[in-house]
Parts: C-alpha cells; structure tokens; sequence
C-alpha cells in the first residue's frame, strides 16, 4: 500500500508539475484557450473573458506549486483538497468539450503535447482516482524533509514560478512548441506530403422509396436505389493528413500574396493580431526597428486581422512606413504571442521572432537598399528640402 502510495504521489505531482510548467512557459497561449471555454456558445462566461490572462497565470502556477506540494508533503489536507476540487473540475471541463465538442483541445500540455477531447478527459480520469486514492489514504502519507526545508521548497518554487511567468509575459516563450518556431519554413509547413493519409468519410442516403423511407450508407459510392433522394449525410470517419501551417496566408485587397511574400530573401513582417487590443507604445520600438530595416534594405509589412481602415489609421499615427496585410487571427496568434511584434524571413525560413519589448536584439544583414520601394520616406525628405 505504501509503495503504490508513493508511485501514485509522485506521478501526480511530476503530472501538475509537467502540465504546468509547460502552460507557464506560454500563459498567452493557455489564456486563448481559456477565452474559448468563456465564449457563449461553451460556457456563457463572457465577463471573465478580459481576466482570462490573469486566471491563466494564476491557475498554472498554482497547478505547478500544488505538484511540489504534494511531493514534499507539505500541508497535506490543503493540497489533497486542491487537488481534488481542481481535477473535478478539470474532469467536468473535459467531459463537457469532448461529449458537446466545444473545445477541441483542452490545452492541458500547451502545444507540446495535442490531445483530443476524449483522450484529455480519460486522463483526468486517470488523474481523479489516483487524487481520491491519495485523499482517502492521507494518513500513511509522509512528508519529505523537515518542515523547515518543505517550507523553503515550495516558497523558492513559487518565486521561481513569478520570475518564469512575468518573463515570458515581458518577452516570449523559452520553448517554442510551435510550428512556427524560428528554423521553420512556412511554405515546406503548408505542404500535404504526396503518401499522406487522406480523410475517409461514411455517407447516409435517404430515399423515399414509394413513399417508405429508406437510408443506405456506404463510403460514398452511388447506391443505386430506385427511389427518391431525400438527403445525404456525411460523416468523418477518419481524419486525412493537416498541414502543421493550414491557415497561413498574407492578403491585400483582395489579392492573395501569400506566394509573393514567402520567396521575399530578406522579408521583415510585423505581426498585431488585433489592433483593439494591441500594445500602442510598442509601435514606438517597432517603427524604429522597421526604419532601420528598410535602410538595411529590408522589404517590410505588417500583418492583422483588424481592418484596412484600422491598420492605416496606426499607420498615420504612428508614421509607419509599410503597409498591413490580412491574416487570419488565430494563425496570427499562433506565430508569436506578443501584439505587436516582429518576424525576420528569408525564403519563407523563420530566423528570428521578437517580441517588441526586445526590438533592439534585430539582427539585420547589410543588403543594397531597394530605393523604388521606399516612397514615403523619399517623399518626406524631399518635403524637408523644399521646406
């Protein structure tokens, strides 16, 4: 009994130790998730959807200190019970994105680790009975160290829990689980491999034939019933091959130069998801960043979600000297975490992504400037002669 005790102590708490030093590696990214399950159509929580970076802070940290806690044996009844009422509502959380397929990814390892909604709920499950088993059987638990020391430990986990999130909040993840991480080729990350699985799908024929209803399901071939088609149903039975990159594109006006953009040599893109909410002192750091770029003889652009009219009027306010392109925010997101920020490309290959309170870390090779490229700049020091 105590030898599986013990097993059981140690792996939930590596388990919470795990799960949320991986979260707090990328708050930003959990906080999207949890902005998911507060929206209307899952939990109706709206009103938490502005605090949703600080309860994903609060809540991983907390995750990693319980795992310490356990381990070491401090404050046995106070941890058991967190535990406990954290993994039940993380089973119900679960249970309710895989049964309702709200949310399709619970976010429990970050982007470390995917897991569908069933496999994260199963794991809960797994996590529940052995939290119950460790709650019943508390009394042949025995603590590590002396209290003194269990004290220490936990106060320096904690403290060192503060410094890893405040850093990743004021720059950008330590680990990029991403596919976007710098070394990547976007272009090779959009491409269907020519042997990849492909999706495989079951059809439900509805007929009526003389005037009796009648289904006929198969893999899509024609059932060749002498009747009426009344409707067709599909579902996915097996999931075919998804690029890593899926959603990737860069649009203006219409126009897709997504092709264009990616066989740029040394391209520069300024990445603000969302101008509502987007950092506006970081546009400081960055048009000095870009200006420097563009004397480098970089090509420079920014890319948003928000609209024409809200990317010109940053543009104007600002004085930029690029133009903004459309993507879509959730590709936008997944690229980098800070809003606004800055991505060097060459041929499509990431070499280097940095958050704008780190701008002054650019490194940017000497090229010959491309002067036909630069109107507005020309245009302003022609304006400052004649003046």
């Amino acid at each position: 009994m105590k030898i599986l005790l013990g097993v059981s102590r140690i792996f939930v708490g590596v388990l919470f130790i795990v799960s949320g030093l991986i979260k707090l590696n990328d708050p930003v990214g959990f906080s999207f998730k949890l902005g998911d399950y507060f929206a209307p159509e899952v939990l109706n929580l709206p009103f938490l959807e502005p605090f949703a970076l600080a309860i994903a802070v609060l809540v991983v940290i907390f995750e990693v200190v319980l795992g310490v806690m356990l381990i070491v044996g401090y404050a046995k009844k106070f941890t058991l019970w967190s535990l406990l009422l954290m993994i039940v509502f993380f089973t119900f959380l679960t249970f309710y994105s895989a049964y309702f397929n709200k949310v399709t990814d619970c976010g429990c390892f970050g982007d470390a680790l995917k897991l569908t909604p069933w496999e994260s709920f199963f794991k809960d499950v797994v996590l529940l009975i052995l939290i119950v088993f460790l709650f019943i059987n508390h009394k042949l638990m025995r603590p590590f160290f002396t209290s003194g020391l269990r004290s220490i430990v936990v106060f320096v986990s904690l403290i060192m829990c503060l410094w890893l999130g405040f850093h990743v909040l004021e720059h950008l993840p330590v680990i990029d689980f991403r596919a976007y991480k710098v070394g990547e080729n976007i272009k090779e990350g959009m491409e269907t491999p020519p042997n990849a699985p492909k999706a495989v799908y079951q059809y439900n024929w509805k007929f009526d034939v003389a005037g009796t209803e009648k289904i006929v399901t198969n893999m899509g071939e024609d059932p060749k019933v002498a009747g009426v088609l009344l409707s067709v149903d599909t579902h996915v039975i097996q999931k075919g091959y998804e690029p890593p990159i899926h959603d990737f594109s860069i649009e203006r006006d219409g126009n897709d130069y997504t092709t264009q953009m990616l066989e740029e040599e040394n391209l520069i893109i300024v990445i603000a998801y969302n101008l509502d909410v987007a950092e506006n002192d970081g546009f400081i750091a960055i048009k000095k960043a870009t200006n420097k770029a563009l004397k480098n003889g970089y090509k420079v652009i920014g890319m948003s979600a928000s609209s024409t009219e809200e990317t010109e009027k940053i543009v104007a306010k600002y004085d930029l000297d690029f133009k903004f392109y459309f993507c879509d925010m959730t590709a936008l997101k997944t690229i980098i975490r800070s809003n606004p920020s800055l991505m060097t490309l060459e041929k499509g290959t990431i070499i280097q992504k940095l958050h704008y309170n780190d701008l002054d870390q650019l490194q940017l090779k000497e090229l010959k400037r491309d002067t036909t490229s630069q109107e507005p700049i020309i245009q302003r020091e022609l304006d400052s002669i004649k003046q």
